[in-house]
């Protein structure tokens, strides 16, 4: 009994660590482009090593946390904002997104990078594996979204969204080597 509500208490200190960082990433002024009216924020990196440290369950769990909390109200979101206005506006759909994408990179980290026996095909699942949540999953839930909100064009919102690909693939890598190395020395934190 000591050993399963060890457990529990372990992983909800995971999640709330992770929420947290993820909100505190949001202290990071947004850069905003004009061409598409969603900010580059580093809220994105978060969100990658939520999943591809903690697994899909506590990954998922962290993101759906801030997502939650800032549409409670509750400014954690880069450029201090939070709001129902933020799920409403153009950025919404990027919003969901990171729920799904933090599941995605979580599951394929979980079954996929780590059962890899090399370090190298570790780096190279995982990097697949967070571009594939981290960009792939949040681009399809934030372009349509977008596009829907403003009255712009699929086309274009994709077309506005490639600005935002060089600074995601950096944090993809960033966040690849971090998980990778973290779980080479501690094995157990998947589990």
């Amino acid at each position: 009994m000591a050993t399963a509500t060890s457990s529990q208490t372990r992983n909800t200190v995971y999640v709330a660590i992770f929420a947290a960082m993820i909100a505190a990433m949001g202290l990071v002024p947004p850069i905003v482009i004009g061409i598409i009216p969603v900010p580059i924020t580093l809220q994105t990196l978060g969100v990658m090593l939520a999943g591809a440290l903690l697994g899909p369950i506590r990954g998922m769990l962290s993101s759906l946390i801030v997502v939650v909390l800032a549409l409670a109200g509750l400014p954690l979101l880069a450029g201090g904002r939070g709001g129902l206005a933020v799920l409403l506006g153009p950025t919404g759909g990027y919003l969901l997104g990171w729920i799904f994408g933090s599941l995605v990179i979580g599951a394929l980290f979980k079954y996929w990078v780590l059962r890899q026996k090399s370090q190298g095909m570790r780096i190279a699942t995982g990097l697949l594996s967070t571009m594939l949540g981290g960009i792939g999953v949040i681009y399809l839930f934030g372009i349509p979204w977008t596009s829907v909100v403003t009255g712009l064009d699929l086309g274009t919102s994709a077309l506005g969204s490639l600005a935002f690909i060089p600074g995601d693939l950096i944090k993809a890598v960033v966040a690849t080597l971090v998980a990778v190395t973290v779980h080479r020395s501690y094995r157990g934190l998947m589990r």
